[in-house]
């Protein structure tokens, strides 16, 4: 039997991501996001509900989203369910808790406040903060690798098409 994994989310950050190191230097960061549905009733009246989702980032896409995003930014993700069990150290019942590990992620808004931090900020690279459009898919072990380079520029305007 076939098995597939996959899980897309659009929505916006509940929290400041939470950025923290392995003892051997891989970074992890804890995203919170909220993920609103709207619809309506038979009888015309609106309703919506919101899902709360957990997401865990691992090495480079962890301090990407840590340096660029903050609380209420909009985010798209892809990535995969993961359930996590442990035992209660005070009431030893077992619990559980569905999260997404993440594997790539899109900056889904223009603003250029994008870090909410003035200026270009640290590095040296040749672009002080990734598109807003660009996904940035640095997943596993390709962390290490150089960060691919900019999209090509978009085609001079073309002539007028009569349609």
């Amino acid at each position: 039997m076939a098995n597939f994994n996959r899980v897309i989310l659009a929505g916006n950050l509940t929290r400041d991501p939470e950025l923290r190191y392995t003892p051997k230097g891989t970074a992890i960061a804890r995203i919170g996001m909220a993920i609103n549905r709207t619809w309506k009733t038979e009888t015309g009246e609106t309703k919506e509900e919101v899902t709360f989702v957990d997401v865990d980032a691992f090495g480079r896409q962890a301090e990407v989203i840590a340096q660029y995003m903050k609380k209420g930014r909009p985010f798209l993700l892809e990535g995969r369910l993961k359930l996590d069990q442990w035992e209660d150290k005070t009431t030893h019942q077992k619990q559980s808790k569905l999260r997404v590990v993440l594997d790539s992620f899109s900056f889904i808004d223009s603003r250029a406040d994008a870090g909410g931090g003035g200026g270009g900020g640290g590095g040296g690279g040749e672009t002080a903060r990734p598109r807003p459009s660009a996904p940035v898919a640095v997943a596993g072990p390709a962390a290490a690798a150089p960060e691919p380079s900019e999209p090509e520029a978009p085609a001079a305007e073309e002539d007028d098409v009569p349609f």
